[in-house]
């Protein structure tokens, strides 16, 4: 079953964050936890023709030319110095999409997703899916308690204006 929560709690989701979550919606069958075990990599290609049809540029693979590069820092005459791979943004580039399976909770590579996507130039949204369960761990659980911790405690401030978690 797909869920999703966005941060912070206190705003409703808007029409392209729902989209977003509609597009895994689509492919629930195919790519919900832990019924299925799929890559990352899988649960992206299931939900890439959604996410395309909704104008989303989506990773087509691991060789250089299939990635995303995001601008995170620039140099002289507006060279980019510094980027940051997403598995998928939007047109505008203000929403970026990063699929998760094993490594979200075990790895914490959802902390590396957030702090990537804080430094990307221009992103105001986070969209993070990970799994519902992962090797008995509840994944979404475990990445909502943080992010719900993170957003009540307002200790930490950060430049995106939010962070959707969906749960597949």
């Amino acid at each position: 079953m797909i869920r999703f929560q966005l941060f912070p709690r206190s705003k409703g989701i808007s029409k392209e964050v729902r989209a977003i979550v509609e597009c895994f919606e689509l492919e629930d069958d195919r790519v919900k936890s832990p019924e299925n075990n799929l890559s990352s990599n899988e649960v992206l290609a299931a939900v890439r023709p959604h996410l395309e049809k909704i104008n989303f540029v989506v990773e087509t693979g691991k060789s250089a030319s299939s990635k995303i590069n995001v601008p995170v820092l620039f140099g002289f005459n507006n060279r980019i110095d510094k980027s940051f791979n997403a598995d998928a943004i939007s047109q505008n580039g203000k929403i970026v999409i990063e699929v998760e399976a094993g490594r979200a909770t075990e790895n914490n590579q959802f902390l590396k997703d957030i702090f990537q996507a804080c430094m990307m130039c221009e992103v105001e949204t986070l969209v993070i899916a990970v799994r519902n369960e992962y090797r008995g761990h509840k994944d979404f659980e475990i990445v909502h308690t943080f992010l719900e911790t993170l957003y009540i405690s307002n200790r930490i401030h950060l430049p995106l204006s939010e962070i959707v978690l969906i749960g597949y």
